[in-house]
Order: structure tokens, then sequence, then C-alpha cells
């Protein structure tokens, strides 16, 4: 392993100089360092007033970070964060939600502003990447993606416009390891309704090239309609013009099958279910779900032919399956741990292999049913087994440590490919490689 870091480093250090602000690197070889990567859930996007009347307002203030959890975030969780294995955050933000000092103007609040800043900062110094986004934000422009008023859609684009214009200004000097997401889960139903956001995400595209500085080669990621997997492939089928190349991702949720990563309790349209996975569903049980690999296959099937198959980096920005207590006839606690397990390992799987980013939802709630994965109060891990599942995937370095300095020579040797994780790669599909070819060692990007 010593030995292929270093002749990495060597190949690195014979290449064309890298950009001295740190933006060299395009959004596919961004996507080879930041899995896994990890959501700052229910904080920075929080109120402490729900109603909608705190939109374009200041009345959330900085408390709101703890309206919808405990713990106020601090170097020490990042800390944490690091040592366990991920390499990014996604942090989620409200912006109009109660942080808004001038209505007229809509100015994001200095303070507000500041605290975001101070965050982003605890990762960025610890060579965490970050995607920094605008949330659900109290719906404002959400919930209204299928607004078809010609005036309503410029007043929104003009909001849009100037909350990332302020945005982009604070954050331009950032290096490559800051990411812009222009929205969160934006309602987009059909083609029609699709199109209407590719007009939102060209404004955020184009507020946040027109602040310069680093801002005009950071990568940029936008979002699929409901960032759903299906509706993505249907519908969306182009992105936002961008003068910048190779600088944007895109970004769907995987939240599959909501009966049993989202729900505890029937509901008049389905039944929750307890368990997911081969060999996982115990017998008799009316609370199994068959075929979750398979459908979880294609769906990424689809994700990785549409789009990073053709060079178009994607992120799994959310993904969770509730951690629940299970009891009563025909129940089995461990089977559904098993279960939940399985599902983070076989969606990091698909990313691992895929070259996409997964960013794990976290919540900070240690009180089942739960997505968290972290305890933010004892700074220790609250769900083990996941954690594991998680690690595991990432952990794995089969195959490098056999690489040899020896071989023929590098004009003579034929390539054989490794993925960032160490396992050797047969057919490399297109994304980032390790490439041995003889003595000669590099990363090179497979089209």
């Amino acid at each position: 392993m010593k030995r292929l870091l270093l002749a990495l480093a060597v190949a690195a250090s014979a290449a064309t100089a890298t950009a001295a602000d740190g933006l060299d690197k395009t959004a596919a070889e961004l996507v080879a360092e930041m899995s896994p990567g990890w959501n700052l859930g229910n904080t920075l996007e929080a109120t402490r007033n729900w109603a909608g009347a705190t939109l374009w307002n200041n009345l959330g203030g900085v408390e709101s970070e703890t309206a919808w959890q405990s713990t106020r975030t601090t170097p020490e969780l990042i800390d944490l964060i690091k040592a366990e294995g991920f390499r990014s955050v996604r942090i989620p933000v409200a912006w109009a939600f109660g942080h808004i000092s001038n209505p007229a103007t809509h100015t994001i609040d200095s303070k507000w502003m500041a605290r975001v800043r101070e965050v982003v900062d605890y990762c960025i110094d610890r060579d965490l990447y970050v995607v920094l986004n605008d949330h659900w934000d109290g719906g404002w422009l959400e919930n209204n993606i299928k607004e078809t008023d010609p005036a309503k859609i410029e007043r929104q684009k003009l909001i849009l416009g100037r909350l990332w214009t302020q945005i982009a200004t604070e954050f331009r000097d950032y290096d490559e390891h800051l990411l812009f997401a222009g929205l969160n889960e934006p309602n987009a139903d059909d083609a029609a309704q699709t199109a209407l956001l590719l007009a939102y995400e060209q404004v955020f595209v184009d507020a946040v090239r027109a602040t310069g500085g680093n801002n005009l080669r950071r990568t940029l990621v936008v979002q699929g309609p409901n960032t759903d997997f299906s509706k993505s492939y249907d519908f969306y089928d182009t992105f936002p013009t961008d003068p910048t190349p190779d600088r944007m991702m895109f970004e769907v949720h995987y939240y599959t099958p909501w009966q049993f990563c989202g729900m505890d309790k029937d509901e008049s349209w389905g039944k929750y279910v307890n368990y997911w996975g081969e060999g996982n569903i115990p017998a008799g049980t009316r609370r199994g779900y068959n075929g979750g690999e398979a459908e979880m296959d294609r769906l990424f099937g689809l994700m990785k032919s549409k789009y990073t198959d053709r060079g178009m980096p994607v992120i799994i920005g959310e993904y969770a399956a509730l951690q629940k207590n299970v009891s009563g006839a025909g129940e089995d606690q461990t089977l559904h741990d098993a279960s939940v397990a399985a599902f983070y390992k076989r969606l990091n799987e698909w990313c691992r292999d895929a070259g996409m980013v997964s960013f794990a939802w976290d919540t900070n709630n240690c009180s089942r049913p739960t997505s968290t994965i972290i305890d933010r109060r004892t700074l220790r891990v609250y769900n083990q087994h996941v954690m594991d599942a998680i690690r595991d995937v990432y952990a794995s370095t089969d195959g490098i440590t056999d690489i040899s300095a020896d071989g023929a020579a590098d004009t003579d040797a034929a390539a054989v490919y490794y993925n960032l994780q160490g396992a050797r790669v047969t057919d490399p599909a297109p994304g980032l490689y390790i490439v041995v070819r003889g003595r000669r060692v590099t990363k090179e990007y497979v089209r």
C-alpha cells in the first residue's frame, strides 16, 4: 500500500501543476474521494417556529440549530465523523425559513450566515468535503416548482438568485472541498414540471458563477424531480447550461421501499415492514419485503446507465432505513437488525462500484424508531451495525497490497484496473481508477 501511495505521489508531482486555488479536480474526480458521506440532519435546516409565518422574517435565530434535535454542532462531533470513516458532510440549511433580516431584499441574517460558515469550517478544517444546500426552507420554492403563473415564476427566480448570490459570495474563496447544491427535493412529477425545475436550476448555476473567484470552477449539484430515481430517469434529460465544463453533479435520494425505510405503523395505503434482504425475513412474518435487492439493483442501474456511464456523477444526497424495536409473534430483532445493515451495505456497494457518493441521513434522535447513526450528545456511535455496514464497504483493500513494483516496461504492460477502495476491476465502467502498467501507477478516468 505504501509503495502504491508513493507511486501515485510521484506520478502526481510529474503531472501538470495543479491550480493554486485548489479547484483543479473535475466533478468525477471529486466523487471518487467523497464516499461515504453523512448528513448533519435536523440541524441547520430547522426552525423554532413551525408555522409558515416564519418565512421571510428573522424569527428563527441561531437557536434554530437545536429546535429539532438537542445538540449544538461542535468541532468534536466532526472529529468523530471523520474518525468513523466518513469523507463528506452534507449540510442541509434553511435560509428563508426564519433567517431573513430584510424581507424587501431577501437579505440573509449575518449572524445566521456566520454560524453556517462556522460549521462548514469545522468540516473543511478536517479535510472533509461539504455539500451545502438550500433545503426544504419552509417550502417556499420546493413546494412551488409546479407554479405556472409567469409573474410568480419570475418572482421565485428573483428570490432564488438573491439567496444564492449571497451564499456564493460568502463562500467564494473556499476550495473544491465545498460544493453547492441548489435545492433539496423539488416537487416535480412530469416532463413539463421538470422543465420548470430546470429553469430554476439554471438560475442557481448562473447566480453562483456570476460571483466569480473560486465559484467559477466550483462543483455544483442539481436535483432530479422529487430526487426520485424513476422520475429522474424518465424526465430529466438535459442539464443547466454551465460555462465551466465537468463541474456538475446530479442528486437523487433513496428511501425505497418507504414501508421499510420510513414507516413504523400501518397506513391506509400500505403496511409497514421490518425485514429486507435475502435470508433476513423470518418464516411466517407478515412484515417482510421480498425482492428488495432486485428493486435496488434496478433503480441504481437506471442512474448508472443514464448518468454515471455517460460521465455525469451522481450523489445519493439522502438515504436511510428506520432502526426499530420489533416484538410480537413471529418477530425477530436480530433479523431486523440484519435487514437494516444489509440495506445500508448494498446501497454503499452500489455507490462504491458505480462511482456515486452516498450521504446517510442522520437526525440525532436516539429513540427508536430512528435513522440515527451518531449520538451527538455522547459523541459515540449509536447504531453500530449500520456504522459497520458502511465502513466495511469502504475499508476493503483486497488486491491493493499485491501490486508489485516489478514488471514489464510501461509501453509493453497491459493495464490492470483497481477501484479506489483497492479491489481489482476486470471490466471497468466509466469512473476514476488506479491503473497499473508494469512499474507505472496512475489515477485515470475511464470513459
